[in-house]
Protein backbone atom coordinates (compact mmCIF):
# COMPACT_ATOMS: atom_id res chain seq x y z
CA UNK A 1 0.00 0.00 0.00
CA UNK A 2 1.54 3.30 -1.04
CA UNK A 3 0.50 5.26 2.06
CA UNK A 4 2.99 3.05 3.91
CA UNK A 5 5.68 4.15 1.44
CA UNK A 6 4.78 7.80 1.97
CA UNK A 7 4.65 7.39 5.76
CA UNK A 8 8.13 5.78 5.69
CA UNK A 9 9.35 8.60 3.42
CA UNK A 10 8.15 11.32 5.80
CA UNK A 11 9.46 9.38 8.81
CA UNK A 12 12.98 10.02 7.44
CA UNK A 13 12.26 13.72 8.07
CA UNK A 14 10.42 13.25 11.38
CA UNK A 15 7.17 14.36 9.76
CA UNK A 16 5.08 11.19 9.57
CA UNK A 17 2.80 12.42 12.38
CA UNK A 18 1.67 15.30 10.13
CA UNK A 19 -0.04 12.89 7.71
CA UNK A 20 -3.80 13.09 8.05
CA UNK A 21 -6.01 10.06 7.41
CA UNK A 22 -9.77 10.38 7.04
CA UNK A 23 -12.76 8.11 7.56
CA UNK A 24 -14.08 9.43 4.25
CA UNK A 25 -12.62 9.52 0.75
CA UNK A 26 -10.34 12.35 -0.31
CA UNK A 27 -9.81 10.91 -3.79
CA UNK A 28 -10.99 14.03 -5.66
CA UNK A 29 -10.40 17.72 -5.11
CA UNK A 30 -13.98 18.19 -3.93
CA UNK A 31 -13.88 15.23 -1.53
CA UNK A 32 -10.48 16.26 -0.15
CA UNK A 33 -11.67 19.83 0.42
CA UNK A 34 -14.74 18.53 2.26
CA UNK A 35 -12.65 16.17 4.41
CA UNK A 36 -10.20 18.97 5.25
CA UNK A 37 -12.79 21.74 5.57
CA UNK A 38 -10.79 23.98 3.24
CA UNK A 39 -11.20 25.68 -0.12
CA UNK A 40 -10.88 23.29 -3.10
CA UNK A 41 -8.17 25.43 -4.67
CA UNK A 42 -5.83 24.65 -1.71
CA UNK A 43 -5.85 20.95 -2.59
CA UNK A 44 -2.55 20.21 -4.37
CA UNK A 45 -3.73 17.77 -7.00
CA UNK A 46 -1.11 15.57 -8.58
CA UNK A 47 -1.72 14.83 -12.26
CA UNK A 48 0.11 12.00 -13.98
CA UNK A 49 1.15 12.13 -17.64
CA UNK A 50 3.20 10.17 -20.16
CA UNK A 51 6.18 12.04 -21.65
CA UNK A 52 8.81 10.34 -23.81
CA UNK A 53 7.74 6.89 -22.64
CA UNK A 54 7.85 7.54 -18.91
CA UNK A 55 5.54 8.95 -16.27
CA UNK A 56 5.75 12.50 -14.99
CA UNK A 57 3.77 14.32 -12.32
CA UNK A 58 2.48 17.87 -12.34
CA UNK A 59 1.26 19.18 -8.98
CA UNK A 60 -1.23 22.02 -9.38
CA UNK A 61 -3.80 23.96 -7.38
CA UNK A 62 -7.18 22.28 -7.04
CA UNK A 63 -8.92 24.82 -9.27
CA UNK A 64 -6.25 24.80 -12.01
CA UNK A 65 -6.81 23.10 -15.36
CA UNK A 66 -4.14 21.98 -17.80
CA UNK A 67 -3.68 24.43 -20.67
CA UNK A 68 -2.89 22.20 -23.65
CA UNK A 69 -0.90 24.89 -25.47
CA UNK A 70 1.27 25.71 -22.44
CA UNK A 71 1.76 22.01 -21.71
CA UNK A 72 2.93 21.32 -25.28
CA UNK A 73 5.29 24.32 -25.14
CA UNK A 74 6.81 23.00 -21.90
CA UNK A 75 7.02 19.27 -22.64
CA UNK A 76 7.06 19.26 -26.47
CA UNK A 77 4.23 16.74 -26.61
CA UNK A 78 0.45 16.65 -26.27
CA UNK A 79 -0.87 16.29 -22.71
CA UNK A 80 -1.69 12.60 -22.32
CA UNK A 81 -2.83 11.63 -18.84
CA UNK A 82 -2.02 8.14 -17.66
CA UNK A 83 -4.83 5.61 -17.63
CA UNK A 84 -5.93 4.49 -14.18
CA UNK A 85 -4.26 1.10 -14.74
CA UNK A 86 -0.94 2.74 -15.68
CA UNK A 87 -0.64 5.14 -12.75
CA UNK A 88 0.15 2.67 -9.99
CA UNK A 89 2.62 0.73 -12.14
CA UNK A 90 4.48 3.74 -13.52
CA UNK A 91 4.18 6.22 -10.63
CA UNK A 92 3.88 3.97 -7.58
CA UNK A 93 0.54 5.32 -6.35
CA UNK A 94 -3.01 4.50 -7.41
CA UNK A 95 -5.38 7.13 -8.82
CA UNK A 96 -7.09 8.90 -5.93
CA UNK A 97 -3.89 8.86 -3.88
CA UNK A 98 -1.28 9.95 -6.43
CA UNK A 99 1.19 12.28 -4.78
CA UNK A 100 4.72 13.54 -5.44
CA UNK A 101 6.29 11.69 -2.50
CA UNK A 102 7.92 8.25 -2.53
CA UNK A 103 7.35 7.82 -6.26
CA UNK A 104 9.01 5.22 -8.44
CA UNK A 105 12.52 5.88 -9.66
CA UNK A 106 12.63 7.83 -12.90
CA UNK A 107 9.40 9.76 -12.30
CA UNK A 108 9.95 13.49 -12.75
CA UNK A 109 7.91 15.84 -10.55
CA UNK A 110 6.99 19.38 -11.59
CA UNK A 111 5.24 22.01 -9.46
CA UNK A 112 2.84 24.33 -11.29
CA UNK A 113 2.97 28.04 -10.46
CA UNK A 114 -0.75 27.89 -9.59
CA UNK A 115 0.37 26.67 -6.14
CA UNK A 116 2.41 29.79 -5.39
CA UNK A 117 -0.60 31.90 -4.40
CA UNK A 118 -1.07 29.90 -1.18
CA UNK A 119 0.90 29.75 2.06
CA UNK A 120 0.01 26.09 2.55
CA UNK A 121 -1.52 23.37 0.36
CA UNK A 122 -2.77 19.82 0.91
CA UNK A 123 -1.35 17.09 -1.33
CA UNK A 124 -2.42 13.45 -0.96
CA UNK A 125 -0.17 10.92 0.77
CA UNK A 126 -0.51 7.79 -1.33
CA UNK A 127 -4.07 6.72 -0.49
CA UNK A 128 -7.59 7.86 -1.32
CA UNK A 129 -8.16 9.06 2.25
CA UNK A 130 -4.99 10.94 3.22
CA UNK A 131 -3.31 14.33 2.96
CA UNK A 132 -0.62 16.47 4.54
CA UNK A 133 -0.52 20.24 4.96
CA UNK A 134 2.72 21.69 3.59
CA UNK A 135 4.04 25.19 3.03
CA UNK A 136 5.21 25.93 -0.51
CA UNK A 137 8.90 25.72 0.57
CA UNK A 138 8.10 22.31 2.14
CA UNK A 139 6.42 21.19 -1.12
CA UNK A 140 9.62 22.12 -2.93
CA UNK A 141 11.79 20.29 -0.42
CA UNK A 142 9.82 17.05 -0.06
CA UNK A 143 8.51 16.59 -3.61
CA UNK A 144 12.01 17.08 -5.01
CA UNK A 145 10.76 18.63 -8.25
CA UNK A 146 12.69 19.03 -11.47
CA UNK A 147 11.38 22.58 -11.27
CA UNK A 148 8.44 24.95 -11.51
CA UNK A 149 6.29 25.04 -14.65
CA UNK A 150 3.39 27.15 -15.89
CA UNK A 151 1.12 24.66 -17.66
CA UNK A 152 -2.32 25.52 -16.26
CA UNK A 153 -5.08 27.97 -17.16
Amino acid sequence: MSIKRVRAYFKEYGMESRILEFDVSSATVELAAAALHCEPERIAKTLSFMVDGHGILVVAAGDARIDNHKYKEQFHTKAKMLFKEEAETLIGHAVGGVCPFAVNEGVDVYLDVSLKRFETVFPACGSSNSAIELTIPEMEKYSKPVGWVDVCK
